[in-house]
């Protein structure tokens, strides 16, 4: 180096804890100096805590579990930014002990979310999986009037349980197939949001006793955990189908299996578990259930839609600027 050249600049350390595209690594790469875990499985705490040691930032996704012990070294991290517009996999406390940003991925996957909740809704209504598997086992001989019936979606009552973005969007889909909207909320909507998506609010156990389709789309909490367990499970109608598109452990998953095995409701439509990626077994067992591995904002322009916006947030960080999507605004000083 010349006498009159100008030291570079130390790069900030990143630590992206999942593959990404490699669009998104390459655009770190111009920014950042990157400890890539190229792997689908996440990182062990143990590991993580490791790898976050000497890091200013981390790219996560909504498995890698970041709470005291994962932070237990990070002396000089500044923000974590989680490619999920969930954040239960975050210990905020712990966050804001550290004065560690978090950050999520909001609105970019609103839509898309929307329409894997309707997916679940209509093949678990119409018995779409059953069926073909049913078919593929080769038993198709004869048309039969009281054949595999499912029940209708067209102007029938869906009770939706959490009533933000997701759940909103969820309800105009139902206004295009002529249903009745109930929903329930921690708090109830505004006049105008409630007439934009022509949805009652009601108390839970109204929703849960009136409801032909009930759909889950609130956060996971401790608050939320087995919202919906056996108690709940027996309120509703032996016609009614149940859709989780939200969060493993809102769901009393033994609950429900016993419920799908013994008809008390009708079906359900599963996108994500307690404890998952592990699946409890009794799932297999009973054939009125629908199951996807939690694959919800799956599509090509969303998940890099996500990825960007978490790059985004990741970037603004390291730069000393407010992330665009703060889950922790306390801790913010400008």
């Amino acid at each position: 180096m010349s006498l009159t050249q100008a030291p570079s600049p130390v790069r900030p350390k990143v630590l992206v804890a999942r593959r990404i595209f490699p669009e998104g690594l390459a655009r770190l790469e111009e920014h950042c100096e990157i400890d890539y875990n190229d792997q689908i499985h996440p990182l062990s705490n143990a590991e993580l805590a490791n790898r976050l040691a000497d890091k200013q930032g981390a790219l996560v996704t909504g498995s890698e579990q970041v709470g005291t012990q994962a932070l237990s070294q990070a002396s000089q991290l500044q923000i974590i930014s989680n490619i999920a517009v969930g954040f239960n996999n975050f210990d905020v406390a712990a966050l804001n002990a550290k004065h560690v940003f978090g950050t999520n991925t909001p609105d970019v996957l609103t839509d898309t979310t929307a329409d894997m909740a309707f997916a679940l809704l209509m093949a678990t209504a119409r018995r779409v999986c059953e069926t073909e598997h049913w078919l593929r086992a080769g038993h198709w001989q004869n048309w039969e009037l009281g054949g595999m019936l499912g029940v209708d979606v067209h102007h029938s009552t869906m009770g939706i349980i959490g009533m933000g973005r997701i759940g909103q969007a969820i309800a105009k889909r139902g206004l295009g197939f002529g249903m009745n909207i109930l929903y329930h909320n921690r708090t109830q909507l505004d006049a105008a949001t409630e007439q934009a998506c022509q949805a009652q609010y009601v108390a839970l156990e109204t929703l849960l006793r009136q409801a032909d389709h009930v759909v889950l789309v609130m956060p996971y909490s401790a608050a939320s955990h087995h919202l919906i367990g056996r108690e709940q499970l027996a309120l509703m109608r032996p016609t009614a189908t149940l859709i989780n598109i939200a969060r493993g452990g809102i769901v009393d998953d033994a609950a429900l299996i016993e419920a799908l095995q013994k008809k008390v409701i009708f079906a359900a439509g599963l996108d994500v578990y307690e404890g998952e990626p592990k699946l409890n077994p009794g799932f297999l067992t009973v054939p009125n259930v629908v199951l996807t591995p939690h694959i919800g904002s799956a599509t090509a322009k969303t998940r890099h839609g996500m990825m960007n916006l978490a790059i985004d947030n990741l970037l603004a960080g390291l730069a000393g600027k407010r992330p665009p999507n703060l889950i922790n605004p306390e801790i913010w000083k400008a």
